[in-house]
């Protein structure tokens, strides 16, 4: 049956999403590296022009593809919020790379010797598999402001531990 000999009231409605929510804090900077604006704002461009308009096409009593919608278009606000309220932060000056700040990679070394690289990154751009840690999580906070071969105490769920600043570095 053609689209047109169906009233818009005959097709089943989805309720509404509510929005979602920021992991920010009431009155938190929305911080963001340059690249992780960047990113955000190739994503944006994507949802809206690839995206967007492909579900959009789809029939009107598809449910599917109206759900996908549905969150597709939840996502593009959030992503518009995020991007409306981000403060990009650039690099610190060159003449203070033993310092870490917002941005950083650091690679830090366990008593036991083992090291692990993270890189303090704003919340949006967290990524644990890549180890991008958030500005306000536990570690990032534990390395903030950190200078390179000093110690930090890191309070995990397990106990404290000792970290050691082993390397900094910035993307340029």
């Amino acid at each position: 049956m053609s689209r047109a000999f169906v009233r818009e009231s005959d097709v089943p409605q989805l309720p509404e999403l509510p929005p979602l929510v920021s992991p920010l804090p009431p009155g938190a900077r929305n911080y963001f590296t340059a690249g992780g604006a960047r990113r955000l704002r190739e994503e944006l461009t994507r949802l809206l022009d690839t995206e967007r308009p492909r579900l959009a096409k789809a029939p009107a009593d598809d449910l599917d593809a109206k759900h996908e919608l549905q969150v597709l278009d939840q996502r593009i606000r959030y992503v518009q919020e995020s991007l409306r309220t981000a403060e990009v932060v650039p690099p610190p000056p060159a003449e203070a790379p033993g310092v870490v700040h917002f941005g950083a990679t650091v690679t830090v070394r366990e008593p036991d010797g083992a090291e692990s690289r993270y890189r303090i990154v704003g919340v949006d751009e967290t990524d644990l598999d890549r180890n991008w840690v958030s500005w306000l999580s536990p570690l990032a906070r534990a390395l903030l402001n950190a200078k390179l071969g000093g110690r930090v105490v890191l309070q995990a769920p397990r106990g404290a531990r000792e970290l050691v600043i082993a390397e900094i570095e910035y993307e340029g």
